[in-house]
């Protein structure tokens, strides 16, 4: 997504400017890889693209989203802007997308009788779940693929989910904020040829489940890095704050990093224990008041009490996964 005027500094860096001190400005790449001491694998430059386009708008325009892969400094090859089921798994039904004419004014110019029921537990409550994420999420309940979004990239949608499953349930969701540069986190916008976007992921649930700050969410590629120096690490936090998020005219030489996602992620019982809380944001900060997929059923989403959640820097990290248990 473009980012606001409002959101191009985190709260980290306001912390910064309030204390005299400002983000680094973008400069050439300088840093020696071999000099990187953190967990993440590390890529510099362009990835190679091996898939052009996975969608086309049949009324409108949107953004090329292309999958790439890259090799990092030790020989490991990664896909960006991540792994995803968007050729092969059910796409949710949606509420608001532009590209397939759909287009209503509101939640009841919406047929929700229509909308497939997944079954994960057949005596299950059937639950509702009211989803917008910017860019791209796959949702999975108790480690079952339930959905995935429609549109990859842009225009902006709104998708709603019906699942039947028993509680105590989890959530799983993997959100990505594509990229048009692959491999350098970064989209022409905003006058600059290399300009990151930010994310967010918005959701509530007809049996009272919303994000917010009991979710979790752990990040698995940042991008576009100009200094590894500026990536730090916190327990488990893996932390991008003083990183600059300015947009520049040449970012070919930019860094990237990555985590591995770990198996059955999605799973009800796996051990999430020490993955980050959520951070939370505002619509303004995340910029979804002029978008209609987001304001025509803003009572579903932050109407609804439910908050944009994503990892502690919405404008870097482009692949993270939340976590979610309903008691």
């Amino acid at each position: 997504m473009q980012i606001s005027n409002k959101h191009l500094l985190t709260s980290a860096a306001l912390t910064l400017l309030l204390s005299g001190c400002s983000q680094t400005s973008p400069r050439p790449v300088n840093t020696d890889i071999s000099d990187y001491t953190g967990t993440a694998s590390i890529t510099q430059g362009r990835a190679t693209t091996v898939i052009d386009n996975l969608f086309q708008c049949n009324n409108g325009r949107s953004r090329i989203a292309g999958i790439g892969k890259i090799t990092d400094n030790k020989g490991k090859v990664w896909t960006v802007p991540a792994e995803n089921h968007y050729t092969s798994a059910m796409k949710a039904y949606d509420l608001y997308e532009e590209c397939a004419n759909i287009t209503p004014k509101d939640i009841a110019s919406v047929d929700e009788d229509s909308i497939p029921i997944v079954v994960v537990d057949a005596d299950g409550e059937e639950i509702t779940g009211y989803i917008f994420a910017d860019n791209y999420f796959e949702l999975y309940i108790n480690g079952k693929l339930i959905a995935v979004d429609t549109v990859p990239f842009t225009p902006f949608n709104s998708s709603v989910v019906k699942f039947k499953v028993n509680k105590p349930y989890t959530i799983a969701v993997k959100v990505i904020d594509w990229e048009e540069n692959l491999g350098l986190g970064t989209e022409d916008n905003r006058g600059k040829a290399y300009h990151p976007g930010d994310g967010g992921f918005i959701a509530s649930f007809s049996d009272g489940t919303v994000t917010n700050a009991d979710w979790q969410a752990q990040t698995y590629y940042t991008a576009p890095i100009y200094a590894l120096s500026c990536l730090t690490e916190l327990g488990n936090k893996r932390l991008s704050e003083s990183c600059t998020v300015e947009g520049i005219d040449d970012g070919e030489n930019a860094y990237a990093a990555h985590w591995a996602t770990p198996n059955g992620w999605m799973k009800q019982d796996f051990d999430s224990n020490d993955w980050p809380q959520a951070t939370l944001y505002s619509d303004d900060e995340i910029g979804v008041n002029n978008k209609k997929a987001y304001m025509n059923f803003i009572d579903k989403f932050s109407g609804a009490g439910a908050s944009f959640i994503w990892s502690t820097n919405v404008v870097l990290d482009n692949e993270v996964l939340l976590r979610y248990q309903v008691n």
